[in-house]
């Protein structure tokens, strides 16, 4: 190649072109020489490499290898031949020309830096996406760890690359990057955030790949589908997809429904507002009807032995139902509603199960049913939680009392 470069030099001087030209079209034309060559090479290295492994890809059981074909790991690391072959040449082929030679040598450090980079991102992201293919790894953030990895590797290359443009020492350039901090600071801020986000909300366990989450500022309620450095992906129930900034995961409220979905159930907590005026006591003819209900049969009879010895223990006049002790309707309803709580088969009996009055309000006196389905499902869950209250409301005449009604009326 020296000999070839030399030969076309004396060519060009013969041909009465001036030395500068003659020596920089020699270098042109050795360049084109050289990529030519070079550019065959690569093709062949390319075509070799990647049908070997793409071969053994194919007949291996391991997934890893496929995961690198699909990330070109092959296809990177085939540019390591050519490249070196091109370091190699360059200083044996322009040895007469210092000046190209220079300007040739620091194109192809660069070309070295940003290859090497490319691998370490092909296998980086290979290492990713075989993770993501595990049970312990797919709810955790790991795009969030291959970015500040990233991010990393691609500021040591913009120094090497620096340092090897201007000729300095790294250190020079650290010196200076050090009296630019704050700059750099205003610059990557949400980076910067996002990075120690994403720490945190690895090692705090708050949210993870699969988590059902709800944040109203946002208009997020759905499942997680990804976590990056920068940003949150949730894809809600309606199959938008809604992005929140991963710093504010950290700085402010959000509700995530992983508990409830490791629990045994599912929480139900719905009131049923009754009209106050209909509260009444029982009298024994209301107690007597009321018992032929399966579930109150028990209840009612001996609440009543209860009740009848008190009152006669205490000489109660029971002439008004106001005095001594008193079955209310209210109250032998909301005994029914826990006696049907405690019977349905969907409730989870291990967990709490409650139905209880609330402070009356100008609407009425709230009932309010507090349980836990053992069904989690949300379409599931709806189904059993209409049917318990179609059954409640169903059952609220039963009892002389009546629910609380918005009256309206039309003028004519």
């Amino acid at each position: 190649m020296k000999e070839l470069t030399r030969y076309f030099y004396k060519l060009l001087i013969k041909n009465n072109v001036s030395p500068e030209l003659a020596e920089y079209l020699n270098v042109i034309i050795g360049v084109i020489v050289l990529l030519l060559a070079i550019f065959i090479i690569d093709l062949i290295l390319r075509r070799v490499i990647l049908g070997i492994f793409q071969n053994y890809a194919k007949r291996s059981k391991n997934i890893f290898d496929d995961f690198l074909v699909k990330n070109k790991t092959f296809n990177y690391l085939a540019h390591i031949g050519p490249l070196s072959i091109i370091i190699w040449v360059v200083p044996k082929l322009f040895i007469a020309f210092p000046k190209a030679e220079k300007v040739l040598e620091v194109l192809f450090d660069m070309l070295v830096i940003v290859l090497t980079i490319w691998i370490v991102r092909s296998v980086l992201r290979t290492f990713r996406d075989f993770l993501k293919t595990l049970p312990s790894f797919k709810d955790k953030p790991i795009d969030s760890y291959i970015q500040v990895f990233m991010i990393f590797a691609w500021s040591i290359g913009a120094i090497l690359i620096f340092s090897s443009i201007t000729g300095k020492s790294i250190w020079t350039f650290l010196t200076a990057l050090g009296a630019m901090s704050a700059v750099i600071l205003l610059i990557f801020k949400d980076t910067i955030l996002g990075f120690v986000a994403s720490i945190q909300v690895a090692v705090n366990d708050t949210v993870r790949i699969g988590d059902w989450i709800t944040m109203s500022k946002y208009g997020a309620d759905g499942d997680v589908i990804e976590i990056n450095l920068s940003s949150v992906k949730v894809q809600n129930f309606d199959k938008t997809i809604t992005t929140i900034p991963t710093y504010h995961l950290t700085s402010e409220s959000f509700k995530n429904w992983r508990g409830m979905l490791d629990s045994g159930g599912r929480r139900i907590k719905r009131s049923i507002l009754i009209k106050t005026s209909s509260i009444k006591f029982l009298s024994d003819e209301d107690l007597k009807k009321l018992a032929d209900i399966e579930l109150l049969s028990d209840y009612i009879d001996t609440s009543r032995k209860e009740i009848n010895e008190f009152n006669k223990k205490h000489a109660v006049n029971k002439k008004l139902l106001i005095n001594g002790r008193n079955l209310s309707n209210l109250g032998v309803y909301r005994k029914y509603v826990e006696k049907y709580l405690e019977n349905h088969s969907y409730i989870n009996k291990e967990m709490t199960i409650m139905s209880r009055q609330l402070a009356p309000t100008a609407q009425g006196t709230p009932i309010e049913i507090y349980a836990f389905s053992n069904d989690k499902v949300w379409k599931n869950y709806e189904i059993i939680v209409a049917d318990m209250f179609d059954h409640f409301l169903a059952a609220i005449p039963y009892f002389d009392l009546e629910t609380f009604e918005l009256q309206f009326s039309v003028n004519s």
